[in-house]
């Protein structure tokens, strides 16, 4: 879930800070509702709580259930919505869900998931019906759901997005892949563009050359997304991208800027299976030309990538710039 971070840094914050708190994790749904196995809540004694299992309709229900557990100090599994014998608390959608609270899980264990996923490494837990909270190897947790007696979850690092270009387009696209959650990076020859990003709060790194390459520490949750009009800063940057485990490259363009992309590359010695890493035009809205449409249609496609959803429509999806796109 893109939230867990979030919802483990407040447990760990409270648990540290003396207050006791309470995980509630989604592990069984019955019918339809509107979040998936595995979401969490954060719970602390007080009645503040981080994240959500709808859209408002049961949360002060289940921050009640956490407290009557937390008085009992053991877990408990609780059923909401169809089956459950809360006759006054309906799901919207009609189904039901399954909420697994553990009481008091250990502050450092806590502490232990923020860690790792601020250093951008997957995290997987096993949870059980008795309380018990420990981490497995990630590889080990394909999907979240009950093995036996546990529930095994599994959290990936933000999406990374490191996005070169310069002009508006790479300024819309980083404030709308902020505002997603995801993190942020530019690299710039543009100091207008730079200071705008820079007081969204991401780091931002000036290009000097065209042949210059800074660090780019692309990890398998990491993509990078090219943005530039002058074709000519790109050449660097995607050879060196290519040498990276990104999720996801990409390139503004039309189809003829695309395919003199990948000739470059090939003149470069790149073979073909890397060549067939780099997705332009990019997006999934077609011919989009302002800026804003732009930023949005990279970022639906790279949000696809990342969750693993399948392409229904080729066509729909690779033609994101008109051949006046390539004007500059």
């Amino acid at each position: 879930m893109k939230d867990a971070a979030r919802i483990f840094a407040f447990l760990a914050d409270r648990a540290e800070a003396g207050e006791r708190v309470a995980l509630a994790t989604l592990t069984q749904v019955i019918g339809s509702t509107s979040r998936g196995i595995g979401t969490h809540m954060g719970i602390d004694e007080q009645g503040a709580f981080v994240g959500s299992f709808s859209g408002g309709c049961i949360e002060s229900a289940i921050v009640g259930e956490a407290h009557r557990i937390l008085s009992k100090g053991r877990a408990e599994i609780v059923r909401f919505g169809a089956g459950s014998p809360y006759i006054d608390i309906r799901l919207p959608c009609g189904g039901g869900i399954d909420i697994l609270v553990t009481p008091d899980p250990p502050a450092a264990l806590l502490r232990d998931v923020v860690d790792r996923l601020e250093a951008r490494q997957p995290v997987a837990l096993s949870l059980n019906a008795d309380g018990g909270m420990d981490f497995v190897p990630p590889a080990m947790v394909d999907r979240d759901g009950w093995v036996g007696a546990h529930f095994h979850v599994r959290h990936d690092p933000p999406i990374r997005i490191v996005i070169a270009g310069h002009g508006d387009e790479p300024v819309a696209l980083a404030r709308q892949a902020l505002a997603y959650g995801a993190q942020v990076e530019l690299l710039t020859p543009d100091m207008l563009a730079a200071d705008r990003v820079r007081a969204m709060g991401a780091p931002v790194t000036l290009l000097k050359t065209t042949s210059s390459v800074p660090p780019l520490h692309l990890d398998p949750r990491s993509a990078m997304i090219l943005l530039f009009h002058d074709h000519d800063w790109e050449e660097a940057l995607l050879l060196h991208a290519l040498e990276q485990p990104g999720f996801f490259i990409g390139a503004m363009g039309s189809r003829t800027t695309h395919a003199r992309r990948l000739a470059m590359l090939e003149q470069h010695g790149v073979p073909a299976a890397l060549r067939s890493r780099i997705h332009g035009p990019i997006g999934l809205i077609p011919a989009s030309r302002d800026p804003d449409t732009l930023a949005l249609s990279v970022l639906a496609e790279l949000v696809r990538a990342a969750s693993g959803v399948p392409v229904r429509d080729e066509g729909m999806a690779h033609s994101l710039s008109a051949e006046a796109m390539d004007a500059g």
